[in-house]
């Protein structure tokens, strides 16, 4: 089996204009690339636009990375300021508001007593799959869609997610709070539904 060359090497040999380095590279984070774009956007051809044009701007910018985060970090913040692009030129989709939504800066995200999680996704993921994650990020309005993805699925830091999105650290806990407790709020209601449809249905459905 022949061994894995390291991204460092890879990098170090399409800086010096080694495409065929380059396109190693490519080849392993291209999927990666898509699957964050598909997160954010929400469809597959914004989502393969996005991955080929984070491509496009990693390459443009090889002379200027210094390493100073992995070439997967680095490609990760690409992709993330080319979908916040995107998604401001299609801002005009339809998203649901937060409006109304109590503040839960500091708290515990939980969806009941007793069953505290780290992270939207990790409780989604147990019950629902991914499918249901996406779909309930896609809900999200673009702004509180990028500082859940970025910071529960992607894992930046609340500086680099500010960095990112160009405003501060106290916005960025702000709409991370809120969107969590848009969907927490949306996990309590449907599991509510679902309780009352299961109670109904063992006990021979209405009038039986």
């Amino acid at each position: 089996m022949a061994a894995v060359v390291p991204d460092e090497e890879l990098l170090a040999r399409s800086q010096k204009g080694d495409m065929e380095a380059f396109t190693l590279l490519v080849e392993r984070y291209q999927k990666m690339l898509y699957t964050i774009a598909y997160r954010f956007l929400g469809n597959h051809e914004d989502a393969g636009d996005a991955a080929q044009e984070a491509l496009v701007r990693a390459y443009k910018n090889l002379p200027g990375f210094r390493g100073q985060c992995s070439f997967k970090t680095w490609l990760q913040h690409i992709i993330a300021n080319v979908c916040r692009d995107a998604l401001r030129r299609l801002s005009r989709r339809p998203t649901l508001s937060l409006e109304g939504l109590q503040e839960t800066e500091g708290v515990p995200w939980e969806l009941a007593a007793g069953e505290a999680v780290t992270s939207p996704e990790e409780i989604i993921l147990a019950r629902e799959g991914e499918d249901h994650l996406h779909k309930l990020i896609q809900a999200l309005m673009p702004e509180y869609r990028m500082v859940i993805i970025m910071r529960d699925v992607q894992g930046f830091s609340y500086e680099e997610i500010a960095a990112t999105l160009g405003c501060s650290v106290g916005t960025v806990k702000s709409r991370l709070s809120r969107a969590r407790q848009f969907l927490r709020q949306h996990l309590v209601r449907e599991r509510e539904h679902f309780a009352k449809q299961s109670v109904y249905i063992s006990k021979g459905g209405e009038g039986r």
